[in-house]
């Protein structure tokens, strides 16, 4: 697939990820139809859009049924509560969005005959026992417990699009997406790094789970969205594991962080909450075999770089920081 002249649908294309894939496909030529209800996205992320041709907002929520008029080449579905304060807050949500909303998606690419890429996450591996963690590998999920509705909402995803390719011949890709930062995100989103550079920004002791020993891979959104438009455009069904290998500490990022922001922030530690992960890393073979693909941002460039986004956004506040409801 060529991205130029081609038309995309984007689900949650209002949110961090989505709208900064957005640019990319306009970027590359390609005519991008955003669907967002702006439960946790926000008009902002793509208003520098509106007055673009190739460009065109819809204000939907795709747990209802989704119909585009017109041709559609791709659907890529990325709706969905991501953060752990957001999944946590809306948990009913999350587990449509994961269900019904990937169903309506999926009708929408076989009624449009195209090709639907969805974006699955790490979580579906849990607590990994085995580490890094390939796509083979089956995961370590408590299906009950308060994590378990996105988890699970995912892993659903995923099979219920394997389903669509089996059944019905639909082509489909399957990313996995592990831990992306970077700018848009939102200041009170929950997740690590927005968190702790909130608290840097603000000289305050930065909230550490557990003893800073447990590990993520963090990959600069940048890089992501690369990994992204090479699978869509590419013969690869997946899953692929999409995520950097350059595993951190959480007390190595808060130190990073802290030194970034130029901070006199102290660490505090605080218990860590039930079900978060020991470990995290992708095994990032296939990635770098079938689409030729690896994150290139070491941690140092990617945090400097976000430390100033959201310093600049403090200074010149935006009315948008606010989450909705969904409705």
């Amino acid at each position: 697939m060529k991205l130029d002249q081609t038309r995309v649908v984007v689900t949650g294309g209002a949110g961090f990820l989505g709208s900064h894939l957005c640019d990319a496909l306009i970027a590359a030529g390609a005519e991008v139809v955003c669907i967002d209800n702006f439960s946790t996205g926000a008009d902002e992320n793509v208003q520098h859009l509106f007055g673009n041709v190739r460009f065109r907002m819809v204000v939907h929520d795709v747990t209802s049924f989704v119909w585009v008029p017109g041709t559609v080449d791709a659907v890529v579905h990325l709706a969905s509560p991501a953060s752990p304060v957001d999944y946590l807050r809306l948990p009913i949500q999350t587990l449509k969005v994961g269900s019904l909303g990937t169903h309506n998606a999926l009708g929408l690419a076989k009624a449009k005959q195209a090709r639907f890429l969805m974006a699955s996450t790490s979580e579906v591996y849990g607590d990994p026992q085995v580490h890094p963690q390939p796509e083979s590998y089956w995961g370590n999920v408590n299906p009950i417990g308060p994590r378990g509705v996105y988890d699970e909402a995912k892993r659903f995803s995923e099979a219920l699009a394997f389903a669509y390719h089996r059944s019905h011949g639909l082509d489909i890709r399957i990313a996995r997406i592990f831990n992306t930062y970077g700018p848009r995100m939102r200041l009170h989103d929950g997740r690590a790094v927005p968190t702790f550079v909130k608290q840097a920004l603000a000289d305050e002791p930065l909230t550490l789970h557990g003893d800073g020993s447990q590990t993520r891979s963090l990959c600069y959104v940048n890089d992501l969205i690369d990994g992204l438009i090479r699978l869509l455009t590419h013969d690869e069904v997946g899953p692929v594991n999409l995520g950097s290998d350059y595993e951190l500490t959480m007390k190595a990022l808060a130190e990073e962080v802290i030194a970034a922001a130029g901070s006199r922030s102290s660490i505090e530690y605080h218990p860590r909450p039930v079900d978060d992960p020991e470990v995290r890393r992708p095994d990032t073979r296939l990635a770098e075999r079938a689409l030729g693909w690896r994150a290139t941002t070491t941690p140092a460039e990617g945090i400097a770089t976000t430390v100033q986004w959201f310093a600049a956004r403090q200074a010149d506040p935006s009315p948008q920081e606010a989450v909705n409801e969904p409705g």
